[in-house]
């Protein structure tokens, strides 16, 4: 006698997101149920044509500071006590690829020990801005057992349940730091080859990227802040490496200069040393703003350690 399929939920989060919003709704397929829709204040009618598609809409409570994960986090409650058997993650800006949800509840049906399931996530025009291509790039993971998942993944809904689900106060990296307490849970992350979404940066501008490089260096701070001991050191690496070539390298160029004199400035060759370095292996413009996008993230890093000094909330950080 063959096992009964898995029962599959949706859970979606957005603001203000139209277009996008209607055409994530629609890529969800047939047997996922219930969706949830959890907007966070949307003024464009997001609300009316989530419910229009057919999805039970959370609306978040806004007095109360707006995360992602916080988010997330009440779509799955809004599941109930009869929770199904996984749940897929979806960001509202985002469309699930034919077949997804299909290829991860199969490879999760077969694999007990995994708890979450990713795939590829592609940014749907890549070709509207260079900012859109290195989000791309940035996607594009190793295939195989993994450390972290992104916005969009599928899970074991008994084992989100099981670690509390998403830390709801991180403004960013949530994933990652979910992920972190599943593995030392005992479950598994797997990252499979296979198209999972397609996403829109729709990012246009250099703030764009300037400010979404300072909320990475954000979560860096504040993941090392919380797994970074022994043996896990979440983060750590990337934090140092923002405060190193974001931070280290202008400093040695003040401290040069007030030294040596003009000389001093020779500290910052280490960046175009450093694109040499990597350009072989990402290409020039990736490793260019890569190099580049470390002054932003040590910017994040130092806001983080700013608000923690002075019991300051974090904020936001959006960069569209």
């Amino acid at each position: 006698m063959s096992a009964a399929p898995p029962r599959i939920a949706a859970v979606l989060i957005g603001r203000n997101e139209g277009a996008r919003l209607v055409a994530a709704l629609a890529s969800v397929p047939p047997g996922v149920s219930p969706v949830i829709y959890v907007d966070s204040g949307s003024t464009d009618g997001s609300v009316a044509a989530a419910e229009a598609a057919g999805a039970r809409v959370v609306r978040l409570d806004l007095t109360r500071p707006f995360t992602a994960a916080r988010a997330r986090n009440e779509g799955f409650a809004a599941l109930g006590p009869d929770l199904p058997d996984l749940v897929q993650f979806i960001d509202g800006d985002c469309t699930l690829a034919p077949g997804w949800v299909e290829t991860a509840a199969a490879f999760l049906a077969a694999t007990p020990g995994a708890a979450v399931a990713c795939g590829r996530r592609r940014e749907r025009f890549p070709e509207a801005s260079v900012w859109n291509r290195l989000c791309d790039a940035e996607w594009d993971t190793p295939v195989g057992q993994a450390r972290a998942c992104g916005g969009d993944a599928m899970m074991r809904a008994a084992a989100f349940a099981e670690v509390g689900g998403f830390a709801a106060s991180l403004i960013a990296g949530e994933e990652p730091e979910l992920c972190v307490r599943l593995r030392a849970a005992g479950w598994e992350v797997w990252r499979l080859d296979a198209e999972m979404t397609l996403h829109d940066a729709a990012m246009t501008r250099f703030g764009q990227w300037w400010k979404r490089m300072r909320r990475g260096g954000h979560a860096f701070a504040e993941g090392a802040a919380l797994h970074g001991r022994p043996p896990e050191r979440h983060f750590v690496r990337e934090m140092r490496s923002a405060l190193v070539w974001g931070l280290g390298v202008p400093l040695a160029a003040v401290a040069g200069v007030a030294a040596f004199g003009p000389w001093g400035l020779l500290a910052l060759l280490a960046w175009p040393l450093q694109v040499l370095r990597l350009a072989p292996r990402l290409g020039l413009v990736r490793a260019g703003f890569l190099t580049l996008g470390k002054v932003p993230e040590a910017i994040g890093v130092a806001e983080y350690w700013l608000r923690r000094l002075r019991g300051r909330p974090a904020g936001l950080i959006e960069y569209k």
